[in-house]
């Protein structure tokens, strides 16, 4: 039997590689301009992918970790706000999830949690957040409220060895907390709407989320009524052992970055292992594979690009790359499929170039394989991971009462 898995598409700015925008195939002058990402989401759209992540960052030199990272000439600086974008886009779109990415150190959690439940409600309940911990010096330079926080990974690369990162993902824990219970503030039937009577709302249907934490406290309820998926869909990117944790406590799906199949199989014994120890929720944690990709119509080709892009600026990531024909790419996803990954979030080198290929030849490749979970018409993306919708902490609380 084949096993099936979901795809995603990470989308940010001219594409994954530094030197992507000065491609022939690239529009550097349209990466602020509407037009550009109504094309790309909708592209990812009428594909069938499940869901498309928006990057963000709260700095111009974006969260890169390069020693040479500054306010550079030869780099794509500038970006629109990745919520806000998501907010446009839905009305525009009809299937597609649409995650933008946030950042927990320095925004509110209650205007996080406001600006996700109007997404779910704009998009019919399509809404998800990619969530981000921590802050750099220059972000946190840029918000002048606070002067704590990790100044950059420790040496040994990893968190548990950096109080300030420790801190960081605490205090992200808490701001998903928020999240989800100013999303359940509002019962489903809260709003009345009786004009005989004059009552628009049952008051008693909508609670104060009264959240106390070690960073901050909330009080009063939601001012957005219960939106369509009932909490929108929380998504998070790990690497390492605390990072897993998180996701499996907080999360509905985390991103990977496994070398191969076999270290994907690995990881997701660690995460599981994470949340038979933190996850209270009954669903499993879903698990998606990131892999950059450069999809020529030959190996030659796709290797002759990735290596004029490097001479112009050499790429830093985590994810694997993948340089090859688009059946290259469907062996990959192939491979992790097997290793028990539910999804694949793929994160293109060259945008539009690399969604195109993904969208025009990647997709019916797997589609003929048998790869791809089908579009079953499930009206929310939580439904379409095959997710349940959640029912509010409140309503549940008066049911076993």
């Amino acid at each position: 039997m084949t096993e099936k898995v979901h795809i995603a598409v990470a989308l940010d700015g001219a594409g994954w590689h530094p030197a992507a925008w000065r491609e022939p195939t690239a529009r550097p002058t349209e990466l602020t301009t509407p037009g550009y990402w109504r094309d790309l989401v909708r592209a990812a759209d009428d594909a069938g992918l499940v869901l498309a992540t928006i990057e963000d960052a709260l700095t111009l030199e974006g969260r890169t970790t390069e020693s040479d990272a500054g306010i550079r000439r030869d780099r794509v600086r500038g970006r629109l706000d990745a919520l806000l974008v998501a907010s446009f886009l839905a009305p525009l779109t009809r299937r597609i999830g649409l995650v933008p990415t946030l950042t927990t150190t320095h925004p509110e959690p209650f205007h996080l949690a406001t600006g996700l439940q109007t997404l779910d409600h704009a998009s019919l309940g399509r809404a998800g957040a990619r969530i981000v911990a921590g802050s750099s010096p220059q972000e946190r330079a840029n918000f002048g409220r606070r002067s704590d926080g990790p100044a950059g990974f420790p040496a040994s690369g990893r968190v548990e060895d950096d109080p300030a990162w420790e801190a960081a993902f605490r205090e992200a824990g808490e701001v998903v907390e928020a999240i989800r219970v100013l999303a359940d503030s509002w019962e489903d039937d809260a709003i009345i709407r009786d004009v005989e009577s004059g009552r628009f709302l049952d008051r008693e249907r909508v609670h104060n989320a009264d959240f106390e934490g070690e960073f901050f406290s909330i009080t009063g309820a939601s001012i957005v009524p219960r939106s369509p998926q009932g909490q929108p869909l929380i998504t998070a990117l790990a690497h390492q052992s605390i990072p897993y944790r998180f996701a499996a406590e907080h999360a509905d799906v985390v991103f990977i970055t496994p070398r191969d199949a076999e270290d994907a199989a690995s990881i997701i014994v660690e995460v599981a292992r994470a949340a038979a120890e933190v996850r209270e929720e009954s669903e499993p944690l879903r698990v998606f594979a990131d892999l950059l990709v450069l999809i020529e119509d030959t190996t030659q080709q796709a290797h002759a690009t990735w290596n004029r892009l490097e001479e112009r600026a050499q790429i830093s990531t985590d994810a694997r790359v993948v340089i090859g024909t688009a059946e290259t790419v469907a062996d990959e996803i192939r491979a992790l499929a097997t290793a028990g990954v539910d999804g694949i979030r793929l994160r293109p080198a060259r945008l539009p170039a690399d969604l195109v290929a993904i969208t025009e030849q990647l997709v019916p490749l797997l589609e003929a394989a048998g790869v791809l979970h089908q579009d079953d018409g499930a009206p929310t993306l939580r439904q379409r991971l095959g997710l349940p919708r959640r029912v509010s902490r409140f309503a549940a609380q008066e049911v076993f009462a």
